[in-house]
């Protein structure tokens, strides 16, 4: 008995008729000389006639009717399926396409504020100075104004905590 599909799928397209003349040929030289591929040939030729005996069962009208009505519901309810879905994928694409156009927003924000210099931090620095300037200007040089803040005897941030902790 051969096991191989390709031989059964090859033996059932010979007994079928389905095999074009070159490959009929071959299968006919191979019958000719292997006995075993014969033998599951008719075998198989055994099989056909028997399945030719069988009574043949009939179908009415209704049940072609009844068949067509079935697949037609089984169609129509898919695509009832399909179309629902439809909206809801729009909507899911929709918001995958906001958070991804968010996120690209809020990474190139976050690289400009990492990469650009920001031109008021100077300024910042420099407050103290600027609040103070009517002072700092009254001072007689810049040594004297260094050895002041060295001394700690303005100690304007402190001032600061002061009110605030006073409020």
């Amino acid at each position: 008995m051969i096991r191989d599909e390709t031989l059964q799928e090859e033996l059932t397209a010979y007994l079928d008729g389905e095999l074009e003349s070159e490959h009929r040929c071959r299968v006919e030289e191979r019958l000719a000389r292997d006995p075993e591929f014969r033998v599951e040939l008719q075998r198989m030729q055994r099989a056909w006639d028997l399945l030719d005996g069988l009574p043949r069962s009939t179908v009415d009208h209704s049940f072609t009717r009844t068949t067509i009505e079935m697949v037609t519901l089984a169609a129509v309810a898919e695509a009832r399926t399909q179309s629902l879905e439809i909206p809801r994928r729009r909507r899911r694409q929709a918001i995958l396409a906001a958070l991804a156009i968010a996120g690209a927003a809020l990474s190139g924000f976050a690289i400009g504020v990492t990469l650009w210099p920001n031109k008021n931090r100077q300024l910042l620095q420099d407050l103290p100075v600027i609040e103070n300037f009517e002072l700092y200007r009254h001072a007689e040089s810049i040594d004297f104004l260094r050895k002041l803040e060295a001394s700690k005897l303005l100690d304007t941030h402190g001032d600061d905590q002061e009110a605030s902790d006073g409020s």
